[in-house]
């Protein structure tokens, strides 16, 4: 069965394609994140992902990118929510709702998402939009499990991934 990952960033996928592997899946990685401000951070974490991508051999998607459109649709009257509200879920629902197109444009069986591997990361909410999107076609898996985030920051370092340290929108940067 093919798989679409929605990937935030390189460190928490490369956990999350392990996983998904020795579940038997066929993995491609879908960049996906018109949130992330600025541009040069934008770069760092795609070039990241396509450094884990080449390392480890896996197709990778580079979802066209529309900052502005995400500052319309998912922050828009939630510039001050602090982190983990209500503009986090429309970020989640934006993203999720574009990697739920992408899987059935180009075929895929399933989609999910490495965002649930953070425990900055309420994962009961991505599981609710994510069934919300295509109930039969989630992939509900908490990659937090079996301590994934240890996991995910361990596998960073060793294939020397670029971290980040903010979520990704110019909302959440933190002093």
């Amino acid at each position: 069965m093919r798989v679409l990952l929605h990937t935030c960033c390189a460190p928490c996928a490369s956990h999350c394609i392990l996983v998904l592997q020795r579940l038997g899946y066929d993995v491609t990685l879908f960049f996906s994140n018109a949130n992330i401000a600025p541009q040069d951070e934008y770069g760092k974490r795609l070039d990241a992902v396509r450094l884990l991508a080449d390392r480890l051999g896996i197709p990778l998607l580079v979802d066209e990118t529309d900052h502005a459109d995400w500052l319309e649709k998912a922050a828009k009257g939630f510039e001050r929510e602090k982190e983990k509200g209500v503009r986090c879920e429309r970020c989640f629902r934006y993203s999720l709702s574009r990697t739920c197109d992408a899987m059935r444009a180009h075929g895929f069986d399933r989609f999910t998402t490495s965002l649930s591997v953070s425990p900055h990361k309420h994962t009961p909410t991505l599981f609710t939009i994510g069934r919300d999107l295509d109930a039969d076609r989630f992939l509900a898996l908490n990659f937090k499990k079996e301590e994934g985030f240890k996991h995910s920051l361990r596998l960073a370092e060793e294939f020397g991934l670029y971290r980040q340290n903010y979520c990704g929108c110019e909302f959440s940067v933190r002093d």
